[in-house]
């Protein structure tokens, strides 16, 4: 490199974090996955939006309505979590659901409630976030189609397959496999979330239960917080066939910021607190038992914002760029240094730029291949619901693998 280029490429450097705010602001981040429903159910009082107060900086979180702004989101997927041993599913995914529903009405001056592709443009031109709503888990069925239907009534536009635990009809990544991925249940659950134009999302699905999900679907996927487990051998990394087959499919995988999804060391360190499917017992107070392991085997490796940055080059280049986006997980708990909170995706964006990215494929990748595969998966759920009646039932109704 001669004299002139290295100058000018200091100069590119330097710019990177000017270019990164000029593609969020032409396409405002479209975050795939935060669990702020759930932290804001946990804490005193728990579930009351108006008391959590989202237009205060939260310290010792990292979601809230100033850090959104600073960090230039333009739409989000909450999620309506309901951890797989909850005594009642059924009833807490429509409590997530409904705490959701009023961030968007305590807060109408900044949310739009979002529930067509179409809006996340409509929120943009607005000054507002998009807000869609996720259910993740779905213990929260108890095995009946039925609830599907309810949920999309109440705006759920996305729904992740499981948690961390195999259900009845699809394995987890973290837990053992029961049902060779996607049973028949599994699959009528996958068609008729395609008929109602909700997202199939096989983040915390097992290798091949995302395998057999690409095989029943009739619309794109997506991989709302995943990262690429040829960088990160943590199961619930997606895996390299998988990421290739998402270009046929249309679908969008979304790079994830959890430590131990992004860090390989991390991975390797972690690993003697873990199972074998990578996941801690249930039993365990994570921040008590990382202080434990800590104090006993020396400091542990770092996740960081460059790890982040390796993960998304390697999902372009098995799913191509018209198929990657950002789906943090933030959930107020450990993040990697330099994504500490909701204000730093430019900063992710900035070392996209050093990484040589164009800005047309950064405005791809922080919104534009999301809302083109929802928008797809629109278009088939209106043509399905023409020709298909709704599918009903429960798990003893679809025997069979």
């Amino acid at each position: 490199m001669d004299e002139g280029t290295a100058i000018l490429s200091a100069a590119a450097a330097d710019n990177a974090l000017a270019v990164a705010r000029g593609v969020l602001k032409r396409a405002p981040l479209f975050d795939g996955h935060n669990d702020l429903p759930w932290v804001i159910r946990t804490k005193a009082p728990p579930g009351d939006v108006i008391a959590y107060d989202l237009n205060r900086i939260h310290e010792n979180a990292d979601t809230d309505i100033p850090r959104l702004r600073e960090g230039m989101v333009g739409a989000q997927f909450w999620a309506a979590f309901q951890p797989t041993n909850a005594a009642h599913p059924a009833r807490t995914a429509l409590e997530q659901i409904d705490l959701i529903r009023r961030i968007e009405e305590a807060h109408p001056d900044v949310f739009l409630p979002a529930r067509r592709a179409a809006d996340y443009a409509r929120a943009r031109a607005l000054g507002k976030i998009a807000s869609f709503i996720a259910v993740e888990g779905g213990v929260g069925l108890e095995n009946s189609l039925s609830a599907l239907r309810i949920w999309h009534a109440a705006g759920v536009r996305l729904m992740t397959l499981c948690h961390n635990e195999t259900l009845d009809w699809v394995d987890s990544a973290t837990d053992a496999p029961r049902n060779a991925g996607l049973n028949a249940f599994g699959r009528a659950v996958v068609r008729e979330l395609n008929r109602l134009g909700i997202a199939v999302d096989l983040a915390h699905t097992s290798h091949e239960a995302m395998r057999r999900a690409l095989e029943a679907t009739e619309a794109p996927v997506i991989i709302s917080h995943s990262n690429a487990f040829t960088l990160c051998d943590h199961p619930r990394n997606a895996p390299d066939d998988v990421l290739g087959r998402l270009k046929a499919n249309g679908g969008v995988v979304m790079a994830t910021f959890v430590p131990g999804f992004v860090s390989q060391p991390l991975r390797d360190w972690l690993r003697r607190s873990r199972d074998a499917y990578g996941k801690a017992p249930l039993s365990a107070d994570p921040k008590a038992q990382f202080a434990e392991l800590e104090a006993r085997h020396g400091r542990a490796p770092r996740a960081t914002l460059e790890e982040v940055a390796d993960h998304i080059v390697r999902l372009v280049e098995l799913a191509g760029v018209d198929h990657v986006g950002v789906g943090s997980d933030y959930f107020g708990g450990a993040s990697p240094v330099g994504l500490e909170d909701v204000s730093r995706f430019p900063h992710l964006f900035a070392e996209l730029v050093r990484r040589g990215f164009s800005e047309r494929d950064l405005e791809k990748i922080s919104a534009r291949n999301l809302v083109r595969a929802l928008r797809r998966i629109e278009k088939v759920g209106e043509a399905l619901r023409k020709r298909r009646p709704p599918a009903i039932g429960r798990l003893e109704d679809y025997p069979g693998p």
